[in-house]
């Protein structure tokens, strides 16, 4: 039991804490990727909000990915919500800093009515470009997760918990 329990990803924080979680590579993209790819989160909770800290190593170098809070970790992803840029540098390490609210509390309100919350407790990282993808030896598929609505295939998510248990959502 106890070797279990190891497996289990942890996130958890209390208000001035902080808690990390890896980032591990998507279906789609674990065959085309180094297969030291991977990621770590950190995030400190400022009290009102939370600073979400992340690393990424072995992707393509000298490429540019997006960053966007979703729903689930794998397709469709929706609802989902853009955060930013990262571009790795030589060796395919990049960084991010986003200051926001990224907690239990971290949702958007899907259309309708009445209007329904819809929990974002995953994250995902997307080839910025679809071509970048196809020149790292990835799908050259176009998704929609760039500011220009044309990007590549999803790197980077956090498959390794739950749907309905992300990690966002165990930040209270």
């Amino acid at each position: 039991a106890v070797g279990f329990a190891s497996l289990a990803p942890l996130a958890s924080a209390e208000a001035n804490d902080s808690t990390t979680f890896n980032l591990v590579k998507s279906a789609g993209a674990a065959a085309c990727l180094n297969p030291a790819a991977r990621g770590r989160v950190s995030i400190s909770d400022l009290g009102a909000v939370q600073n979400l800290h992340i690393e990424v190593f072995a992707l393509p170098a000298k490429t540019e990915f997006t960053l966007f809070v979703v729903n689930t970790p794998n397709a469709p992803f929706t609802p989902a919500w853009y955060q930013g840029d990262l571009t790795t540098e030589s060796r395919g390490n990049g960084t991010i800093d986003v200051t926001g609210i990224f907690s239990d509390e971290t949702f958007v309100l899907n259309p309708g009515v009445p209007a329904v919350p819809a929990e974002l407790h995953h994250l995902g990282i997307w080839f910025s470009d679809p071509t970048d993808a196809g020149n790292a030896g990835c799908p050259n598929n176009p998704t929609p997760f760039d500011g220009d609505h044309v990007a590549g295939i999803q790197v980077l998510n956090t498959s390794n918990f739950a749907d309905a248990n992300g990690p966002l959502g165990r930040i209270k």
